[in-house]
């Protein structure tokens, strides 16, 4: 059996160009290519692209999920480490879960709070790895001591104020509005600002973030929620940005 590159995108909850982009890369190739042009995958890419979307999930770059599967030619023993990983990953959410039920039922009996408790499965330097590979050390450790800087209520109005830049782009991307419009370099304005809290977005900065928001599943996922074409719309925009202002 096998599937075309459009069904495997909406089954893997990603797009056709990442798929392409993956075959591109020499991580994901079709079992064959129609006469039509269309490429079609089976099951042995199916696997593979699952093992992909794993290691992505474990915020691994491209570069190093080849490296990955270039050295695990079992699959088998490979799944059984991604199953090993996603295991520990349940339980951390569900760290998180019992976490917050506790302080909201603490909050809501007026009950005094313990830190432990309520920062129980978080980690903000899991991203360590990859902001340290994508950007350097020094990039990681200045956007690391600003965000433990932050009180509570700052963390929060901080994530808003990128949810509510996200839901805007969705917008502009369902009413089809321009990268280089008026409207969406407005939209884009609110975005180097926020990324301007942790750093200087230089204009290679600015373009490589925008497509990595396309490559990478995470991103794409988090931004097509608000409507699909959004994180292309995002790239793009952030890309004219980069090149008129920076």
């Amino acid at each position: 059996m096998e599937w075309s590159i459009q069904e495997i995108a909406k089954k893997a909850g990603t797009t056709s160009r990442t798929l392409r982009h993956y075959g591109e890369r020499g991580l994901l190739e079709p079992s064959r290519i129609g006469a039509n042009g269309y490429r079609y995958y089976d099951q042995a890419a199916l696997v593979r692209l699952q093992r992909i979307l794993l290691l992505r999930e474990l915020g691994l770059s491209l570069p190093a999920i080849a490296e990955v599967l270039a050295g695990q030619r079992d699959t088998s023993a490979a799944l059984r480490t991604h199953l090993a990983l996603l295991e520990q990953e349940r339980e951390r959410i569900g760290r998180q879960i019992a976490s917050v039920r506790t302080t909201l039922r603490k909050t809501e009996k007026g009950e005094e709070l313990m830190a432990e408790e309520v920062f129980d499965g978080f980690d903000h330097t899991r991203y360590e790895e990859e902001v340290t590979e994508r950007w350097g050390r020094d990039a990681y450790e200045k956007s690391d001591r600003w965000w433990r800087s932050l009180t509570d209520a700052q963390k929060k109005a901080f994530m808003d104020e990128q949810a509510g830049i996200a839901r805007d782009f969705g917008r502009a991307a369902r009413e089809g509005l321009a990268a280089d419009g008026d409207e969406v370099q407005a939209i884009t304005r609110r975005q180097v600002a926020w990324l301007s809290a942790t750093t200087t977005p230089s204009k290679e900065y600015l373009i490589g973030l925008g497509q990595m928001y396309v490559d990478d599943p995470r991103f794409t996922a988090n931004y097509d929620k608000h409507g699909e074409g959004t994180a292309i719309l995002v790239r793009d925009a952030m890309k004219v940005y980069a090149e008129r202002n920076l």
